[in-house]
């Protein structure tokens, strides 16, 4: 019976390794022309025969300075988009006032607004602000794009949480912000590490804030880096791809250690 069962699933696993390798090819060929010294993406041998670590070299001499920013920019719209959407969407969870359904709707509609309009709009702003160029503004603007997410994540989550343990910290004396900080944001911790999470890949792999908030090279995040470089070094991939494999190193790092909170915090609120 357990045979017949094996042979059952032998074409489904068999179809769904061919589909996996399908899909992470371009990640392998990245990593291998990474390693090999240069010409074009197309001329690289299947394997690197003659593996060296010039691209890795060049990519960190000429590179670093691009990951810092994106790191502090990344960091800094996880700060900014947890302490303004995890109360939000508590309130949007607990409380029951007259309009909450039209401020959800507003949150799916900035969703949908494409990137480049918020960042056209942004620049006019922040040129009067002299917010352009800086790692404050690029903080700003990505947290645009990570809040409305965050607190969506969040709400779904919150709504899952039993009144009864909120009303118990009240009857004991404890204030709304009391029970809000140490009831509500210890249950949700799921959540509320999901949302940190994709704000922090989406702030990560922004370019189209990157490109138009930043005019010179003292602010550059790496993904503008990497595009700056690209244009300057179309008959050296090598280096390029290095440092496209460098600036993946962070979010496999943090998809790996929190891929559990990951699908606790965006499948939690569904059940009740």
């Amino acid at each position: 019976m357990k045979q017949t069962s094996i042979v059952r699933q032998l074409p489904s696993t068999v179809v769904g390794l061919i589909l996996l390798a399908f899909m992470l090819f371009p990640v392998y060929w990245m990593i291998n022309t990474s390693f090999q010294g240069g010409g074009t993406a197309a001329n690289s041998s299947f394997f690197p025969t003659q593996p060296t670590l010039a691209g890795y070299e060049r990519a960190f001499s000429q590179q670093t300075d691009n990951l810092v920013t994106s790191l502090l920019v990344a960091l800094g719209v996880v700060v900014v988009s947890l302490v303004i959407a995890t109360p939000a969407a508590y309130a949007l969870a607990r409380f029951r006032l007259r309009g909450i359904a039209i401020f959800v709707f507003a949150l799916l509609i900035a969703q949908m607004i494409p990137g480049i309009v918020i960042a056209n709009s942004l620049y006019t702003l922040f040129n009067d602000l002299g917010l352009l160029n800086s790692i404050f503004g690029l903080v700003l603007a990505d947290a645009t794009h990570s809040i409305p997410f965050a607190i969506l994540i969040m709400s779904a989550f919150m709504r899952a949480i039993p009144p009864s343990l909120v009303e118990a910290a009240r009857v004991d004396g404890a204030g709304h912000f009391r029970a809000f900080w140490s009831i509500v944001v210890p249950v949700s911790r799921n959540s509320i590490i999901t949302a940190g999470l994709f704000s922090f890949l989406f702030a990560w792999s922004d370019f189209i804030f990157a490109v138009t908030l930043t005019t010179g090279d003292a602010v550059k995040p790496i993904t503008l880096g990497i595009y700056d470089y690209l244009e300057g070094n179309v008959q050296s991939w090598g280096p390029v791809m290095a440092t496209a494999v460098i600036s993946s190193i962070p979010a496999i790092i943090l998809l790996v250690f929190a891929q559990r909170y990951i699908a606790a915090g965006a499948l939690g609120g569904a059940v009740k």
